[in-house]
């Protein structure tokens, strides 16, 4: 008999808790899993959008999982209110752990924040030769926190993403072509006209070239121990470096044919004798 009175008194109490909590209990069940539904519809769409737009992977990975817990985060707070929880308290909690979360990681914030720029914004690709964050070399990858380049030399170098975003940034790959400049000092015996004739001949004869805009080559400076040349002419980026090299050997090469003279630092010492 005992038995069957406490089975009773416990079905009793179980009807009482069904009817005072069995509406909010499937309301909560119902807010959570729609909640999920619509929280994973939301990512889908903002994976889109950024798809569409071109984002980095990691970008448009990192996200869409942020949106996906901020909202099912939010889906949680809502099902526990339903259920009368008060849920302030886990507001507080989470509130001060992402404080102390942040100061924490003050500077891989930072970091985080920059490559989130740098991605977005796109101021340089893999493969770009720059100069940037103390350092020059070609862009091998872009992470969330740092950014890899190769030095001319085949260094690695891993430079901080905020430390890049917080300095200038020249990118020498930007644009297809770039502008040469380059001076030659030749003797003040010299003819001009000849040197100038010479250094036209060498520029035309390399079809590395550009011919527009058309190249440029006058007299700059008539300097202490020499009358000063320069040569402005376009190339395209890629040839930037051996159309240098090229150039300069070969000016010096038809500079020795031509007995045109190349001059050098001179001092002249005069000594007075006092006796």
């Amino acid at each position: 008999m005992e038995n069957i009175e406490t089975a009773s008194q416990i079905a009793g109490v179980i009807k009482t808790l069904l009817a005072t909590y069995g509406l909010k209990i499937i309301a909560a069940i119902l807010i959570f899993v729609i909640g999920r539904i619509v929280a994973n519809l939301i990512k889908k769409l903002v994976v889109k959008i950024l798809q569409k737009n071109n984002c980095d992977t990691i970008v448009v990975n990192f996200v869409g999982n942020v949106t996906y817990i901020f909202l099912l985060a939010f889906v949680v707070l809502a099902a526990l209110g339903q259920l009368g929880i008060a849920t302030t308290s886990f507001i507080a909690i989470i509130g001060a752990a992402g404080l102390a979360i942040g100061l924490a990681l003050q500077g891989s914030l930072a970091n985080f924040a920059a490559g989130f720029l740098l991605i977005i914004f796109r101021p340089f690709k893999v493969g770009d030769y720059v100069e940037a964050g103390g350092t020059a070399g070609i862009i091998d990858s872009i992470h969330i926190f740092t950014t890899t380049l190769l030095t001319p030399d085949n260094k690695v170098v891993i430079v901080p993403n905020a430390k890049i975003a917080g300095d200038n940034i020249t990118n020498y790959s930007k644009k297809p072509t770039r502008r040469l400049d380059l001076t030659f000092g030749v003797g003040y015996e010299s003819d001009i006209k000849k040197v100038r004739t010479v250094l036209k001949d060498i520029i035309d004869n390399d079809s590395r070239v550009l011919q527009d805009p058309e190249p440029v080559i006058v007299v700059s400076e008539l300097a202490d121990s020499s009358v000063n040349f320069v040569t402005r002419f376009w190339v395209k980026s890629s040839d930037y470096w051996p159309v240098q090299f090229d150039t300069i050997e070969n000016v010096k090469i038809r500079f020795d044919q031509e007995k045109i003279s190349i001059p050098f630092p001179q001092r002249d010492v005069h000594l007075h004798d006092m006796r």
